[in-house]
């Protein structure tokens, strides 16, 4: 274990790790900040906008300390480039690649997803679709509170969403493919020491597998079609009982309004029920590799689930 944390310590003060580590304690403040003044609001009992006698506009109070900061921001930035030299490793060598061969910090989150998922999933569906909902909740946001003040009472499921979809499928994927994924890209914790000739059994398999003899082909080649039918039912299923869990539960809950859905009408449900449903894939999808070792839900030549 000694020596597991020596090896965890050395890897978070690489020069190459050391900025991140900074960025992820800023994330932590930051996160903690704004919950702060958002539950300390809530406990005032009354509606914010009642009690706000003293309001400033944007320009030119807000702006003016933004352009401050990125100034101080820019001069830091500046100073340290100049005095600390960038920390650049040999040539590269083909015929002596590291281990792990990891990628830039922002697209560990991506290489990390490539161990769960269908590259096209992992390396451009995904990614796509973590983007564009977060960017989605101002236009599906019927709620007229919020607006000017922190508060997490009266924004459950916009704030609850949008911190899942920042902190878990993306924060907490980087986090994981730069201090936890070691020699062969296989995972240690903080405590094991980094072992190059750690073996680690391949038995993966396909949800449909877990029912029976259905894996994604048959011995001479051809399409199982039981395993096309149970995982297509599977993701059907999926989506039919998580649909009528967000209608009738999750939502009105957080909300606090019964008849959310109807307000939201059918293209904004649509749209929220769709982003949280497949965002929500990713953790369920990586509990059954961790858990049942499940590689897809369903497999098929053209394309994998």
């Amino acid at each position: 274990m000694e020596e597991g944390l020596k090896n965890f310590w050395h890897l978070v003060s690489l020069p190459d790790n050391v900025p991140i580590i900074g960025m992820l304690g800023l994330v932590i403040f930051y996160t903690w900040q704004s919950m702060r003044k958002a539950l300390r609001n809530d406990r005032l009992g009354t509606p914010i906008e009642a009690s706000m006698t003293d309001r400033v506009q944007v320009w030119p109070y807000l702006v003016r300390i933004e352009f401050l900061t990125s100034v101080v921001v820019i001069l830091i930035l500046t100073v340290w480039s100049v005095g600390i030299d960038a920390p650049l490793e040999e040539p590269a060598n083909p015929g002596r690649t590291p281990n792990p061969s990891k990628a830039p910090w922002y697209f560990l989150g991506l290489q990390e997803m490539l161990v769960y998922f269908d590259p096209w999933l992992a390396g451009i569906v995904f990614p796509f679709l973590i983007q564009a909902g977060l960017m989605a909740i101002p236009y599906v946001d019927i709620n007229p509170k919020g607006n000017g003040y922190y508060t997490w009472k009266e924004r459950r499921f916009a704030i609850g969403f949008f911190l899942f979809g920042f902190l878990i499928l993306w924060v907490f994927l980087i986090i994981l493919g730069t201090l936890l994924r070691g020699p062969g890209w296989n995972f240690f914790f903080p405590w094991e020491e980094w072992d190059a000739h750690k073996v680690v059994a391949a038995n993966s398999r396909d949800w449909p597998e877990l029912f029976g003899k259905f894996p994604a082909k048959n011995v001479d080649g051809s399409i199982n079609t039981g395993h096309v039918i149970i995982g297509s039912l599977s993701i059907i299923g999926y989506y039919f009982f998580g649909n009528l869990l967000l209608k009738k539960v999750i939502l009105p809950r957080a909300t606090k309004d019964k008849d959310i859905v109807k307000k939201l009408g059918p293209l904004r449900y649509g749209t929220v029920a769709f982003f949280v449903l497949t965002c929500m894939t990713m953790p369920i999808k990586i509990i059954l590799r961790l858990t049942l070792d499940v590689k897809y839900v369903l497999s098929t030549p053209w394309i994998n689930f």
